[in-house]
């Protein structure tokens, strides 16, 4: 071996993916990202235990969730126990379960927003009259007016 000691050299690319991550709008994502999983916590909270029984009220107590196609092995009663005996089954009430809670959550989520974007509107200032000419431009403007009609000047029009 020889004395001589290699520096290896870290690739340009190494540099830049370090400055990125600590950008600003990178540490924001990630802040987003960490308050979405607990909104999302709260979010499907609200529709699990809030307003599914509601809806189970409102469609008989339906379980959507035992509504499957056996492709291949025993038929069973209920998804769990198809699942038990090996059967390939399609799931189609779970599926259907998923875009129902789906849609559910993206109309809270609207509302949710909506809300938001009410409670931060700020005021529309009102629209800008303009303001009501001084006395003296009101006689400046008459004066005008009276030398125009002796002279026979045609004047442009008031603004």
């Amino acid at each position: 071996m020889s004395g001589h000691s290699h520096h290896i050299q870290k690739p340009g690319w190494v540099g830049e993916f370090q400055k990125f991550l600590v950008r600003g709008n990178v540490v924001d994502l990630a802040v987003g990202i960490i308050i979405g999983a607990a909104f999302t916590a709260i979010v499907s909270s609200l529709v699990k235990d809030i307003l599914t029984p509601f809806i189970g009220l409102l469609t008989g107590g339906i379980d959507f969730s035992n509504i499957f196609i056996t492709l291949k092995g025993p038929h069973a009663a209920t998804l769990a126990d198809a699942q038990k005996v090996g059967a390939v089954t399609v799931n189609v009430g779970v599926f259907l379960n998923a875009v129902i809670q789906f849609l559910i959550v993206s109309f809270v989520v609207f509302w949710l927003v909506k809300l938001v974007s009410m409670a931060r509107a700020k005021p529309q200032p009102a629209p800008a009259t303009p303001p009501e000419p001084s006395k003296s431009e009101v006689l400046l403007s008459e004066i005008r007016d009276l030398l125009a009609t002796r002279t026979g000047e045609t004047l442009p029009p008031r603004v």
